[in-house]
């Protein structure tokens, strides 16, 4: 059932993400009231009405392209835990981050998307970023490539001698101990700066913008359709206990994405302190 819905249904899927968006988010796109801004665990952790009314649009929608299915999204997980568990299910599971980027997007930013991963038992299938306000969709299938705007896109590999540009977890959303992790990229040969959307950022690092990303927080909505798409591209990833992030299980944090494996490599032993040189230390 999974095989014949990714050989027939994936035009069906973006239409169900573009509506979304056009229904739920883009009205709304610089026209937020004051009441409809709302914090979750913090000030810096926004949601809006444009986030609940689209992961519910999608939650519809998704369902019933794919009976049986079940849907973890952002919003959704945070009324209720236990919707997370699904991801350690049986059934196809759906991954919604309705906007990711809520920040930009309550600040009038167009840099935010909307973000859909289908997996099953860990695996993350296939993947949509859409950023509507940049006319920009993203798209991946395992085994098949990955693609923005219908071309096909690669990682590619940093220039030799150039500084790794490296985007990371962004200071408003991280512990004392991950500003600990990540000041180990502070070396010369890295040029690191705080993240913005994590999908758009994944899009940079698929496309060849940005070199490498280091996250410290495991929320399968920030992560699986960037993962694919990224790895789709050419790109690797791994935690820093040297195995790969899955979406199903823990996993050491922080982790490491690059364009290419030995950016990779390179990002996750500086975040483990034992970066050995430019080359990187064998895996």
């Amino acid at each position: 059932m999974i095989d014949e819905f990714l050989a027939q249904g994936l035009p069906e899927v973006e239409e169900a993400v573009r509506k979304a968006a056009a229904v739920e988010i883009m009205p709304r796109f610089r026209q937020l009231a004051q009441h409809e801004v709302d914090e979750k665990n913090g000030p810096h952790d926004l949601v809006t009405v444009a986030d609940r009314k689209a992961e519910e649009h999608l939650t519809a929608a998704l369902s019933r392209l794919l009976p049986g299915s079940a849907v973890v999204g952002e919003e959704a997980v945070h009324a209720d835990p236990e919707v997370y568990t699904a991801l350690r299910g049986d059934a196809p599971v759906w991954i919604v981050d309705p906007v990711d980027g809520t920040r930009q997007f309550v600040q009038g930013d167009p840099h935010f998307c909307t973000l859909v991963a289908l997996a099953r038992h860990g695996e993350i299938l296939a993947s949509w970023t859409y950023a509507p306000a940049l006319d920009l969709l993203a798209t991946a299938v395992r085994g098949q490539g990955a693609y923005a705007n219908g071309e096909r896109i690669h990682s590619g590999s940093p220039d030799p001698g150039a500084d790794l540009r490296v985007a990371t977890a962004h200071p408003l959303y991280t512990s004392e101990e991950d500003r600990r992790f990540l000041s180990r990229l502070d070396v010369p040969g890295i040029a690191a700066r705080p993240c913005g959307s994590a999908g758009l950022e994944y899009l940079r690092v698929a496309r060849g913008e940005m070199d490498a990303l280091a996250f410290t927080w495991p929320s399968a909505w920030d992560h699986a359709a960037g993962l694919l798409l990224v790895a789709e591209a050419g790109g690797a990833q791994s935690t820093v206990d040297r195995v790969p992030f899955r979406i199903d299980r823990d996993n050491a944090l922080p982790f490491a994405v690059g364009r290419d494996e030995a950016t990779t490599l390179r990002i996750r032993e500086l975040l483990r302190g034992e970066d050995r040189g430019a080359c990187g230390p064998t895996p």
